[in-house]
């Protein structure tokens, strides 16, 4: 799966939380993520500088468009983890590991290993042949 593959795949399951999500659909997905907060920050940082809505010393924390964005892209970014749980034969649930300190670099070394072979209780391997 490519870049503009898995964006749009992510988008177009905006609030699926059934199914699986393999690597490449994940982290394509984190790529983007970055990629567009960068922009966002850009374009908060061009067109309303000192003006954004909160200054912690010289840091702006909260600015409008980046955070538009980010609340945009909440409930994809939750569904496809959770998918990528289900990959891995683990209930989404696990994702709550993550509020953790420790939890968060788990779950993302979790995130780097191919999910299981053939279809799991979550439905048919995003990477294998389809199922008849």
């Amino acid at each position: 799966m490519g870049f503009t593959q898995a964006v749009s795949s992510v988008l177009g399951k905006y609030a699926t939380f059934d199914g699986r999500a393999p690597r490449s659909e994940y982290w394509w997905w984190v790529v983007f993520s970055v990629l567009l907060n960068w922009v966002t920050g850009l374009l908060d940082t061009l067109l309303f500088g000192p003006w954004s809505l909160l200054v912690y010393g010289e840091l702006h924390v909260f600015t409008p468009i980046s955070t538009l964005i980010g609340l945009l892209l909440i409930l994809p970014s939750l569904a496809l983890s959770v998918r990528r749980f289900h990959d891995l034969g683990r209930a989404g649930w696990w994702l709550l590991l993550a509020l953790t300190g420790i939890g968060t670099l788990v779950v993302t070394v979790w995130f780097m290993f191919r999910g299981t072979p053939g279809p799991n209780d979550y439905g048919p391997d995003p990477l294998g042949p389809p199922s008849v």
